[in-house]
Protein backbone atom coordinates (compact mmCIF):
# COMPACT_ATOMS: atom_id res chain seq x y z
CA UNK A 1 0.00 0.00 0.00
CA UNK A 2 0.90 3.53 -0.53
CA UNK A 3 1.22 4.71 2.88
CA UNK A 4 3.89 1.68 3.87
CA UNK A 5 7.62 2.85 3.87
CA UNK A 6 8.73 -0.20 1.87
CA UNK A 7 6.98 -2.41 -1.29
CA UNK A 8 10.16 -5.21 -0.29
CA UNK A 9 11.24 -6.59 3.29
CA UNK A 10 14.06 -9.23 2.88
CA UNK A 11 15.20 -11.70 5.84
CA UNK A 12 18.14 -13.07 6.51
CA UNK A 13 17.38 -16.59 7.84
CA UNK A 14 19.51 -18.36 10.58
CA UNK A 15 19.34 -16.36 13.47
CA UNK A 16 16.46 -13.88 12.16
CA UNK A 17 13.36 -15.40 10.65
CA UNK A 18 14.48 -18.62 12.27
CA UNK A 19 15.72 -20.47 14.78
CA UNK A 20 17.87 -22.92 13.76
CA UNK A 21 20.94 -23.32 15.87
CA UNK A 22 20.12 -26.71 17.11
CA UNK A 23 20.03 -28.28 14.21
CA UNK A 24 23.19 -26.65 12.70
CA UNK A 25 24.55 -28.06 16.05
CA UNK A 26 23.78 -31.27 15.73
CA UNK A 27 25.38 -30.87 11.70
CA UNK A 28 28.40 -29.96 13.08
CA UNK A 29 28.50 -32.16 16.20
CA UNK A 30 27.84 -35.26 13.89
CA UNK A 31 31.11 -33.80 11.33
CA UNK A 32 33.37 -33.31 14.59
CA UNK A 33 32.41 -36.95 15.48
CA UNK A 34 33.46 -38.22 12.49
CA UNK A 35 36.66 -36.37 12.61
CA UNK A 36 37.36 -37.18 16.34
CA UNK A 37 36.56 -34.17 18.18
CA UNK A 38 34.84 -33.55 21.04
CA UNK A 39 31.33 -32.33 20.40
CA UNK A 40 29.99 -28.36 20.54
CA UNK A 41 27.26 -27.56 22.62
CA UNK A 42 23.83 -26.93 21.41
CA UNK A 43 24.06 -23.44 22.75
CA UNK A 44 27.24 -22.97 21.97
CA UNK A 45 26.07 -23.28 18.11
CA UNK A 46 24.76 -19.62 18.69
CA UNK A 47 28.52 -18.23 18.66
CA UNK A 48 29.48 -20.16 14.96
CA UNK A 49 27.01 -19.10 13.32
CA UNK A 50 27.80 -16.49 10.22
CA UNK A 51 29.15 -16.69 6.55
CA UNK A 52 27.68 -20.02 6.18
CA UNK A 53 28.19 -24.05 7.04
CA UNK A 54 31.63 -24.41 6.08
CA UNK A 55 32.97 -21.45 8.18
CA UNK A 56 30.46 -22.92 11.27
CA UNK A 57 32.28 -25.77 10.83
CA UNK A 58 36.03 -24.93 10.25
CA UNK A 59 35.43 -22.43 13.67
CA UNK A 60 34.41 -25.53 15.84
CA UNK A 61 36.99 -27.63 14.22
CA UNK A 62 39.86 -24.61 14.46
CA UNK A 63 38.86 -24.35 18.27
CA UNK A 64 40.01 -27.83 19.14
CA UNK A 65 42.99 -27.38 16.76
CA UNK A 66 42.10 -27.27 13.12
CA UNK A 67 42.26 -29.61 10.17
CA UNK A 68 44.36 -29.47 6.89
CA UNK A 69 42.17 -29.26 3.78
CA UNK A 70 42.34 -32.61 2.84
CA UNK A 71 40.77 -34.03 5.72
CA UNK A 72 38.61 -31.03 6.20
CA UNK A 73 36.82 -31.43 3.17
CA UNK A 74 35.48 -35.07 3.90
CA UNK A 75 34.06 -33.75 7.30
CA UNK A 76 32.23 -30.52 5.40
CA UNK A 77 30.22 -32.94 3.06
CA UNK A 78 29.17 -35.15 6.12
CA UNK A 79 28.22 -32.31 7.65
CA UNK A 80 25.96 -30.88 4.50
CA UNK A 81 24.63 -34.57 4.00
CA UNK A 82 23.49 -34.51 7.68
CA UNK A 83 22.06 -30.89 7.61
CA UNK A 84 20.12 -31.89 4.52
CA UNK A 85 18.43 -34.72 5.71
CA UNK A 86 17.91 -32.88 9.33
CA UNK A 87 17.17 -29.60 8.80
CA UNK A 88 14.03 -28.95 10.42
CA UNK A 89 13.83 -31.02 13.18
CA UNK A 90 13.84 -28.77 16.14
CA UNK A 91 14.29 -25.27 14.00
CA UNK A 92 11.17 -23.27 13.84
CA UNK A 93 10.19 -19.06 13.16
CA UNK A 94 10.65 -17.21 16.16
CA UNK A 95 7.71 -15.80 18.25
CA UNK A 96 5.57 -13.25 16.41
CA UNK A 97 7.03 -13.60 13.28
CA UNK A 98 4.27 -15.08 10.90
CA UNK A 99 2.33 -12.57 12.69
CA UNK A 100 4.62 -9.79 11.38
CA UNK A 101 4.71 -12.00 7.62
CA UNK A 102 0.62 -11.59 7.55
CA UNK A 103 0.83 -7.78 8.35
CA UNK A 104 3.26 -7.46 5.95
CA UNK A 105 1.58 -9.37 3.25
CA UNK A 106 -1.58 -7.89 3.72
CA UNK A 107 -0.23 -3.79 3.47
CA UNK A 108 0.77 -5.74 -0.11
CA UNK A 109 4.62 -5.97 0.69
CA UNK A 110 6.31 -8.81 -1.09
CA UNK A 111 8.52 -10.94 0.93
CA UNK A 112 12.03 -12.13 0.43
CA UNK A 113 14.83 -14.37 1.87
CA UNK A 114 18.11 -14.14 1.24
CA UNK A 115 21.08 -16.26 3.31
CA UNK A 116 24.48 -17.68 2.99
CA UNK A 117 22.97 -20.80 3.52
CA UNK A 118 22.37 -23.09 0.15
CA UNK A 119 19.46 -22.11 -1.69
CA UNK A 120 18.08 -25.52 -1.62
CA UNK A 121 18.67 -25.83 2.40
CA UNK A 122 16.86 -22.47 2.79
CA UNK A 123 14.00 -23.82 0.15
CA UNK A 124 13.45 -27.05 1.84
CA UNK A 125 13.20 -25.71 5.41
CA UNK A 126 10.63 -23.04 4.48
CA UNK A 127 8.56 -25.88 2.62
CA UNK A 128 9.32 -28.23 5.59
CA UNK A 129 7.66 -25.14 7.80
CA UNK A 130 4.85 -23.95 5.77
CA UNK A 131 6.53 -20.82 5.16
CA UNK A 132 7.83 -21.24 1.18
CA UNK A 133 5.01 -19.26 -0.22
CA UNK A 134 5.33 -16.03 1.78
CA UNK A 135 8.15 -15.37 -0.16
CA UNK A 136 8.15 -14.35 -3.90
CA UNK A 137 12.06 -14.78 -3.72
CA UNK A 138 14.98 -16.98 -1.57
CA UNK A 139 18.38 -16.34 -2.04
CA UNK A 140 21.11 -18.68 -0.95
CA UNK A 141 24.97 -18.09 -0.48
CA UNK A 142 25.49 -20.26 -3.59
CA UNK A 143 22.87 -18.68 -6.00
CA UNK A 144 24.52 -16.29 -7.88
CA UNK A 145 28.28 -18.13 -7.39
CA UNK A 146 31.22 -17.87 -5.71
CA UNK A 147 32.07 -14.94 -4.36
CA UNK A 148 28.79 -13.14 -4.46
CA UNK A 149 26.79 -14.15 -1.41
CA UNK A 150 26.60 -11.58 1.57
CA UNK A 151 28.52 -9.48 2.93
CA UNK A 152 28.55 -8.78 -0.64
CA UNK A 153 25.70 -6.54 -2.33
CA UNK A 154 24.85 -8.97 -4.96
CA UNK A 155 21.96 -10.76 -3.05
CA UNK A 156 20.17 -7.64 -1.94
CA UNK A 157 20.18 -6.58 -5.54
CA UNK A 158 19.22 -9.59 -6.86
CA UNK A 159 16.36 -9.32 -4.17
CA UNK A 160 14.93 -6.05 -5.40
CA UNK A 161 15.52 -7.06 -9.34
CA UNK A 162 13.15 -10.70 -8.97
CA UNK A 163 10.26 -8.99 -6.75
CA UNK A 164 10.70 -5.63 -9.63
CA UNK A 165 12.00 -3.05 -7.99
CA UNK A 166 10.84 -0.47 -5.48
CA UNK A 167 11.87 0.72 -2.23
CA UNK A 168 13.65 -2.43 -0.04
CA UNK A 169 14.71 -3.23 3.24
CA UNK A 170 16.82 -5.80 4.74
CA UNK A 171 16.61 -7.53 8.32
CA UNK A 172 19.30 -9.57 10.09
CA UNK A 173 21.26 -10.07 12.67
CA UNK A 174 24.79 -10.15 11.46
CA UNK A 175 27.74 -7.88 10.21
CA UNK A 176 27.50 -9.78 7.03
CA UNK A 177 23.71 -8.87 7.20
CA UNK A 178 24.59 -5.20 7.48
CA UNK A 179 27.47 -4.83 5.07
CA UNK A 180 25.31 -6.27 1.92
CA UNK A 181 22.67 -3.61 3.09
CA UNK A 182 25.54 -1.11 3.04
CA UNK A 183 26.90 -1.62 0.19
CA UNK A 184 23.48 -2.47 -1.61
CA UNK A 185 22.20 1.52 0.05
CA UNK A 186 19.40 -0.40 0.98
CA UNK A 187 18.65 0.10 4.86
CA UNK A 188 18.67 -2.06 7.42
CA UNK A 189 17.38 -3.22 11.06
CA UNK A 190 19.02 -5.17 13.34
CA UNK A 191 17.89 -8.39 14.71
CA UNK A 192 19.33 -8.04 18.83
CA UNK A 193 17.74 -11.52 19.16
CA UNK A 194 19.42 -13.65 17.07
CA UNK A 195 23.19 -15.06 16.46
CA UNK A 196 24.99 -11.31 16.29
CA UNK A 197 28.54 -11.80 15.66
CA UNK A 198 28.93 -8.15 17.44
CA UNK A 199 26.73 -6.40 20.34
CA UNK A 200 23.49 -5.46 18.18
CA UNK A 201 23.69 -1.38 18.51
CA UNK A 202 27.68 -1.97 17.57
CA UNK A 203 26.64 -3.58 13.84
CA UNK A 204 25.62 -0.13 12.45
CA UNK A 205 22.16 -0.65 11.56
CA UNK A 206 19.23 1.73 11.02
CA UNK A 207 17.46 0.39 13.86
CA UNK A 208 17.68 -2.29 16.08
CA UNK A 209 14.54 -4.39 17.24
CA UNK A 210 14.87 -7.01 20.37
CA UNK A 211 11.87 -8.91 19.43
CA UNK A 212 9.34 -9.26 15.92
CA UNK A 213 6.79 -7.48 17.89
CA UNK A 214 9.18 -4.23 16.93
CA UNK A 215 9.27 -4.84 13.61
CA UNK A 216 6.70 -3.58 12.17
CA UNK A 217 6.73 -0.11 14.39
CA UNK A 218 10.52 0.07 13.68
CA UNK A 219 9.69 -0.19 10.00
CA UNK A 220 7.15 2.55 9.65
CA UNK A 221 9.59 4.94 12.02
CA UNK A 222 12.77 4.77 8.83
CA UNK A 223 12.07 8.41 7.37
CA UNK A 224 15.08 8.30 5.83
CA UNK A 225 15.60 9.54 2.78
CA UNK A 226 14.76 6.93 -0.33
CA UNK A 227 18.14 4.24 -0.68
CA UNK A 228 17.50 2.93 -3.78
CA UNK A 229 14.47 4.00 -5.74
CA UNK A 230 11.75 2.14 -7.53
CA UNK A 231 13.50 0.71 -10.91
Amino acid sequence: MADFPFDIVGFDLDGTLLETHRDLGAAVNHALALGGFAPVPVEHAQDLIGGGAKIMLQRAIDDQGGLPDEEFRPLYKAMLAYYGAHNAVHTRPYPGAETALDYLAARGVKLAVVTNKFESFAVHILDQLGLAARFGAVIGGDTLGPGRAKPAPDPLHEMIARLGGGRAVFIGDSSYDVMAARAANVPVIAAAYGYCDEPAAELGADAVIDSFSQLIPALEALTMPLRNPPG
